[in-house]
């Protein structure tokens, strides 16, 4: 009689198998949706419906609603059952809290990544600089705000804590609307510098350097909101969300 641990032993290897996972619908209409509120597409105060999105898209407001509640419970939209769903206005405390969250996470994470960079890290970063330095000449808003997000979570990866990226997302979503409504050509071209400034600091091995500039890179954000509040109030609320 032969024992299971003499069929597991007789076993021929058997390969691995690589899983791509593949975005589900709700990922898609998700993504969308971040999208456009993202450049103002969906403005502040803007209605939005399950059911027009739905139609739209042409899928079933399962996917919508699974959508719908991933964008609120990041800052995107608001639900309210009785009188529907509209997207959020920016929240200035929401936009503070995720900028000391930010420099908290992100100087620890640019400090280490001095020391644990790679030359296969060094050559991402430099090849996503010039994504960046291509999108500042085509004044490219959404171009260069995907490579920035890009080269933020390649640096989290060199340090080997890709998951902090992950963290962030949950709260940066009111941070990321005021950077869109100023990536105008003359803000890309100073972030373009503070990146390259930071990547020169991070191959150089400086994790002060890196620290400095990172800190100065993500305190803008102060200017900005005194900046569109003094343009356009209508985006912002005073409400702690």
């Amino acid at each position: 009689m032969v024992t299971s641990k003499q069929q597991n032993e007789t076993m021929l290897p058997l390969p691995t198998i690589t899983q791509i996972p593949q975005p589900t619908v709700a990922d898609q209409v998700f993504d969308a949706l971040r999208r456009r509120i993202l450049s103002l597409e969906l403005p502040p105060s803007t209605k939005i419906s399950e059911a027009e999105v739905a139609r739209q898209m042409g899928v079933s407001r399962q996917p919508v609603r699974e959508a719908f509640k991933r964008l609120a419970k990041l800052g995107f939209l608001m639900i309210r059952p009785q009188s529907g769903t509209t997207v959020s206005l920016i929240s200035e405390d929401a936009v503070l809290r995720a900028r000391f969250i930010r420099t908290a996470l992100e100087v620890k994470t640019c400090r280490t990544a001095c020391r644990t960079l790679t030359d296969s890290g060094r050559d991402t970063l430099a090849a996503l600089i010039d994504v960046q330095k291509e999108a500042v000449s085509k004044a490219d808003r959404t171009g260069f705000h995907d490579a920035d997000e890009a080269f933020h979570r390649e640096i989290c990866i060199i340090a080997g804590v890709e998951y902090v990226w992950d963290l962030l997302q949950e709260t940066k979503a009111h941070m990321d609307r005021i950077r869109m409504l100023s990536l105008d050509s003359s803000l890309q071209k100073i972030a373009l510098q503070e990146h390259i400034d930071l990547f020169d600091a991070i191959i150089s091995n400086n994790p002060d350097e890196a620290e400095r500039v990172l800190d100065l890179h993500l305190s803008r954000i102060l200017i900005l909101i005194a900046d569109l509040k003094a343009k356009d109030h209508s985006y912002f609320t005073e409400a702690n969300v």
